[in-house]
């Protein structure tokens, strides 16, 4: 059952096939570099793209814009201790700028952090710090048919031999990332994150928690794990967050806000380390780069994130989509998340060498054929690893509609259905930090498209 009903609606609108043709090339093949109005239905991010409630909206017009001081932050530091379980909050302008100010805290040149899947702006934060981000996902992890319930978990097991091989003392910080955004948004169960908790105590490591879809991760473990059936949202939240020494968080995405992150913590010490690091790079440490406003709202949003109704929606809507993309023959890995659906391009445009970006040219099919606008998280995104080519659709919070995602499910159809037509693409630029290329590299077709 819908939880929502709608009070404020903007038009848009499907650009001509020969605008968006034009568009295409001009964006570089790249759709990063298209302009919002000529996408139809954006599925480019989850992050800080969805509608903000009623609620939410109140909040905006009565947050405090004071420098120092402000009663937004206080409202904010009292969700993150309800809602989170932690008495410290570092607020930052956004998810990327949390990370900087934790992980450039915690790590140094020559270090190794582990994470059961490292997103890109983790492992390029990692990266920038003279550090070496490992992955350690879970065995069938990238399986995209297996039906685990938590294909989204910590490899203890890989996560040992990468110990046994570097040595403890280079592995100063464990992170795991709920859900897996680049393990297909898949979740991580309380039992997983409880046995990462002892493997770092074991190695004496900082264990961290992205908590960027924290609540969705929640709804999951009601669903799956046994231990939890009865539990509330908040009650299992609180418990998985609470094994880890720190959190990193954008507000983008289960803060329910367009704007806003912060890292949390209980250890005073790294709080306060933290903090002097954010006054450098984000602001001062009661509004960390964000407006008043911002921090109200995320305020609000954070408790949101965790009701019943709210969860629920979120993860069954997710469901329908994948549903009507399987049912219009779209091979999608399986099961879904709670924030997207990721599409295997490898399946969907088999003719194709990942040295041509299969996942980038299912990206650029879409938009041409329908004004869809995805991100590709395979060999583009993530280059010189061994990850599926995928494709996500990631579904903003409260905001498409059914008949939207029909339309995208129709759209990717007609495109598997042409999928012989559809050309590779090849790099003509990209900048020389390549862990983050997919934002502003160009390419271009290897052969016209037919």
């Amino acid at each position: 059952m819908v939880a929502y009903k709608t009070k404020v609606a903007e038009r848009i609108h499907l650009p001509s096939r020969d605008r968006r043709e034009r568009a295409l090339a001009e964006a570089g093949y790249n759709v990063f570099n298209l302009d919002a109005e000529d996408v139809f239905v954006d599925l480019l991010t989850d992050s800080g793209t969805g509608a903000m409630s009623d609620a939410q909206w109140a909040a905006v017009m009565r947050g405090d814009e004071s420098y120092a001081g402000s009663r937004s932050f206080d409202e904010l530091e009292s969700a993150v201790r309800d809602v989170m379980g932690f008495s410290r909050v570092v607020p930052t302008h956004q998810g990327r700028g949390a990370e900087n100010v934790l992980y450039g805290t915690l790590l140094s040149e020559g270090d190794v952090a582990l994470n059961n899947t490292h997103f890109d702006t983790t492992r390029a934060h990692v990266a920038n710090q003279g550090a070496d981000p490992v992955d350690c996902p879970v065995e069938g992890a990238r399986d995209l048919e297996s039906d685990e319930p938590f294909k989204g978990n910590f490899s203890l097991e890989r996560a040992r031999s990468v110990v046994d091989e570097v040595g403890a003392e280079r592995v100063p910080l464990v992170i795991s990332t709920i859900t897996n955004n680049s393990t297909a948004g898949q979740p991580v169960s309380v039992e997983n994150t409880r046995r990462v908790r002892d493997f770092a105590d074991e190695i004496g490591a900082t264990f961290v928690i992205d908590a960027c879809r924290f609540a969705e991760n929640a709804g999951f473990v009601r669903r799956r794990e046994d231990e939890f059936t009865d539990a509330d949202i908040d009650e299992i939240a609180r418990e998985q967050l609470g094994y880890a020494d720190a959190i990193v968080m954008s507000g983008k995405k289960d803060g329910l806000a367009n704007a806003g992150g912060f890292v949390a913590t209980d250890d005073e010490a790294l709080f306060e380390r933290c903090k002097q690091r954010a006054i450098l790079y984000e602001g001062f440490p009661t509004y960390g780069g964000m407006s008043g406003r911002d921090v109200a709202a995320l305020a609000v949003g954070l408790r949101e994130a965790v009701e019943e109704a709210y969860v629920a929606d979120r993860i069954d809507g997710v469901r329908a989509f994948a549903d009507l993309l399987e049912d219009a023959g779209v091979p999608i890995y399986t099961p879904p998340g709670g924030h997207a659906v990721y599409l295997d391009a490898g399946a969907a445009l088999p003719h194709l060498d990942s040295d041509e970006f299969p996942g980038q040219a299912l990206v650029c099919e879409l938009y041409r054929e329908g004004g869809v606008r995805g991100v590709e998280l395979g060999s583009f995104a993530f280059p010189d690893t061994d990850r599926p080519e995928l494709v996500r659709l990631a579904v903003p919070r409260r905001t498409y509609h059914t008949e939207h995602f029909e339309h995208v499910a129709e759209t990717a159809a007609t495109v598997i259905e042409k999928r012989e037509s559809v050309a590779g693409l090849e790099i003509t630029s990209e900048p020389e930090n390549r862990e983050l290329r997919h934002f502003t590299a160009d390419l271009e077709p290897v052969s016209p498209s037919q």
